[in-house]
């Protein structure tokens, strides 16, 4: 096929015969279609966070806004939820590489979320190879041979397939639509919706998401007019796609239910995206010296501001008839090593029972090994029952006060809290820039949100002149002391060929550069992914 013989679309990554399974004629057209449409609207949003960020800045503090207050007190519900949607008690999430989605959908999980955004690099083969293996996985087409020569192949009964495309800022630059590069996120909805909508409506399922890193109802009503449009074209039923919103911003949070309003023919579910979350807070809030948050491990789903936050979600959701889905647990288990698995169990046991008895409707685990250990304080609460939509918390009165007060008692800045920050954020760069988007570190599973945090509170603690607990001052002789020791721990962890071979000095380079500079980026991916960009770039030349 010649790419370039559809009009205003230019491909610039490598098109193999096997993506060109992917990348034809008639999906591109839909994708050009719907960028056309959407576009101008998206980068108008995009622009609205720029001002609103200015706002908060400038002392406006969020709150829930005077505007939609009708939204917030009158009766409505979202859409019936379709049968395979009803229980979601345990999901699982991971990326979209082969092994991962059959060993996902194997996982026994009531739901797979596919993962294109926070735990897969967006190079160009990982989106491509990840549209063909979600293809193949519907289709019940998918195997895979590891090195070592294991198969793998679809068990009888898998989870029900959700996909979270990535967020509005993100943007596909090996594909260009009228010169301009292509929305990321109508780029992966769309690809995956031409293939398979129609393919999973005839198995006795639908098109069903996951939605990131949304900012306001507005960015949701876009989502909406996006899902209208492509069922129009394709002749789909109006209402087929079902979407599950992360409220994963500090701002969302503020307007959960204008935004199941916005989506309520297409949506079943809110979900507590806690690390994205978090980083939200400290993100939207950079600027405040008075709100600086204590070491990442002692900001947990009971500290004060993040309860309200879980409470509002629960009290939100099961008012408008939707689930609410509780978020992720960072622990993994290390087969190799009973004390560590011993550990990580008992967190993610009481992380999950903290969730079900908060009248959470099921939650996420990022490991197969973890779904037996979430199910048992969710099968406790939820018994034979779908869901525990009855839990109302009528008597919670969540105010906006409470969402941003981020005091939280007894915790504190620790040396080794920023070693960890630092070493963390290194490691996980390094593991994305050489395309690898979740990466198992000290026994937690790190994916871009838990680096956003790591890099984050460096650049508050360092730029606010915070203190450890120790009474430290926090300044840059002291961060590029710390720097340096923990790459000589990082050469050291992972030994000096691993180190010379992989993508090191580039992950330290970005980290530094992101906490160094004067302002504060808002997503570390945006900046990696250029150097990912340039780095593809080399190989092809």
């Amino acid at each position: 096929m010649n790419q370039h013989s559809i009009q205003g679309v230019e491909i610039l990554g490598e098109v193999s015969p096997q993506f060109e399974t992917i990348l034809t004629k008639e999906a591109l057209t839909f994708v050009r279609d719907l960028q056309r449409m959407f576009n101008r609207q998206r980068l108008a949003l995009l622009n609205n966070r720029v001002l609103r960020q200015e706002q908060i800045n400038q002392g406006i503090l969020p709150d829930f806004l005077p505007a939609t207050a009708e939204i917030r007190q009158t009766d409505w519900n979202v859409a019936p939820i379709p049968q395979d949607l009803q229980d979601r008690r345990v999901e699982i999430t991971g990326p979209v590489d082969r092994r991962m989605v059959i060993n996902a959908l194997n996982s026994g999980a009531k739901v797979f979320m596919a993962d294109f955004e926070d735990a897969n690099t967006p190079s160009w083969s990982n989106v491509i190879e990840g549209q063909i293996n979600l293809r193949d996985a519907i289709r019940k087409q998918i195997d895979f041979t590891a090195d070592n020569g294991k198969f793998y192949a679809l068990n009888p009964e898998v989870a029900v397939l959700k996909v979270r495309p990535r967020g509005w800022h993100m943007e596909e630059k090996h594909v260009l639509i009228d010169g301009e590069p292509a929305s990321a996120s109508i780029f992966d909805f769309g690809l995956y919706f031409f293939h398979n909508a129609w393919e999973l409506i005839k198995r006795g399922s639908g098109p069903y998401f996951y939605l990131p890193k949304m900012e306001s109802h507005l960015e949701a009503r876009l989502w909406n007019d996006v899902f209208v449009a492509a069922q129009d074209t394709l002749e789909v039923p109006q209402g087929t796609t079902k979407v599950t919103v992360l409220i994963e911003t500090i701002m969302a949070a503020f307007e959960m239910d204008e935004i199941l309003y916005e989506l309520r023919n297409h949506i079943a579910a809110l979900n507590a995206g806690r690390w994205d979350y978090i980083f939200s807070c400290i993100k939207k809030f950079h600027q405040y010296a008075d709100r600086l948050l204590p070491d990442r491990a002692q900001v947990t789903m009971a500290v004060p501001f993040m309860r309200a936050y879980a409470k509002l979600l629960v009290q939100t959701c099961h008012k408008r008839k939707a689930h609410a889905i509780g978020g992720m647990s960072a622990f993994i288990p290390n087969r190799k090593d009973e004390a560590v698995n011993k550990m990580a169990f008992e967190r993610v046991n009481a992380d999950k029972e903290l969730e079900a008895s908060t009248g959470f409707d099921g939650t996420w685990v990022a490991h197969p090994d973890l779904v037996a250990v979430a199910l048992v304080p969710f099968n406790k609460a939820l018994g034979e029952n779908p869901n525990q939509k009855q839990v109302m918390l009528e008597n919670e009165v969540i105010t906006g006060a409470e969402l941003i007060n981020f005091t939280i008692p007894n915790t504190a800045i620790t040396e080794a809290g920023i070693r960890m920050n630092i070493q963390v954020g290194i490691l996980y760069i390094e593991s994305w820039l050489r395309g690898v988007g979740a990466a198992a570190i000290h026994n937690l599973m790190e994916d871009a949100a838990t680096a956003e945090i790591s890099r984050a509170q460096v650049w508050q603690w360092l730029h606010h002149g915070a203190k450890t607990d120790q009474g430290q001052l926090i300044d840059t002789d002291y961060y590029k002391y710390l720097l340096s020791d923990e790459v000589q721990r990082i050469k050291h962890l992972v030994g000096i060929e691993k180190y010379d071979a992989g993508k090191f000095i580039e992950a330290i380079q970005l980290f530094d550069k992101l906490v160094s500079q004067e302002g504060f980026d808002y997503f570390l991916t945006t900046d990696a992914y250029e150097v990912l960009l340039t780095q593809e770039e080399a190989l092809q030349s």
